[in-house]
């Protein structure tokens, strides 16, 4: 049943141009933090590294979660048109698979994204000619960030699922973003799905994590990914779709 229900949502995607904006926004975020880079490489001395920091900076930090949140709320927004919730809800398929397919979804559109920035991040390193070689630790953050946005994602679908405007999500996640800033500038960034993007993308701290934070990074996110999947399924289950 959840193969049907991702197929389905596969087909709503192949004439879409959701394609378009996972390209052109990470393009964006790194084209500033690129300008960044060489309008002060006298102060940033570290390389690739150096280079990292600077398109992260605007990638992780704000863009990639506002990237979510579109594909959160463009998953959610056939359901959503001519009030097609009632008919879905009373059809074979289960909410569980619905919802599990719609996040499985956004994390395939995430990974290629993922791939694309490590793609540009490279480009632009070989463009700028910078000493050494390809930081492979890279590619681990990258992965890291990519799991970090499960979490995101199961919370904006279950937001985006119970409110029928597109762009109400998508300002809650920005003002979520801020609030994962503050979240992790004061060490408490572990207790938030957004600031987890942060620190497994290392964004602003290339150090690396002890084996504690890593395992407490791996196994919070499994864990809020679990707890808002089980909550929007009970709740979808439960309870009427809300108009907005």
């Amino acid at each position: 049943m959840i193969k049907r229900s991702i197929f389905a949502e596969l087909l709503k995607l192949r004439h879409s141009r959701i394609g378009l904006v996972l390209a052109i926004l990470p393009s964006i975020s790194l084209m500033i933090g690129c300008a960044n880079f060489y309008l002060n490489q006298g102060v940033l001395e570290n390389g690739w590294y150096s280079l990292w920091n600077q398109v992260c900076l605007f990638y992780g930090e704000f863009f990639l979660p506002i990237l979510i949140a579109i594909c959160c709320s463009y998953v959610c927004r056939l359901e959503h048109l001519n009030r097609n919730w009632s008919m879905i809800l009373t059809s074979p398929v289960s909410v569980a698979s619905i919802f599990l397919a719609k996040l499985l979804v956004v994390s395939i559109l995430m990974l290629f994204t993922q791939a694309f920035f490590l793609g540009l991040y490279w480009l632009a390193g070989t463009l700028f000619a910078l000493p050494g070689h390809f930081p492979v630790e890279t590619i681990g953050w990258s992965i890291r960030g990519w799991y970090a946005t499960l979490s995101i994602s199961a919370l904006q679908l279950a937001i985006s699922l119970r409110i029928r405007s597109f762009a109400t999500p998508i300002g809650i996640c920005l003002c979520a973003v801020f609030i994962g800033l503050g979240m992790y500038t004061a060490n408490l960034g572990i207790f938030f799905p957004y600031s987890l993007l942060t620190i497994g993308m290392s964004v602003l701290n290339q150090d690396q994590l002890t084996a504690t934070q890593n395992i407490s990074f791996w196994v919070t996110n499994l864990s809020f990914i679990i707890i808002i999947a089980s909550i929007a399924i009970r709740r979808l289950k439960n309870k009427d779709i809300v108009s907005c």
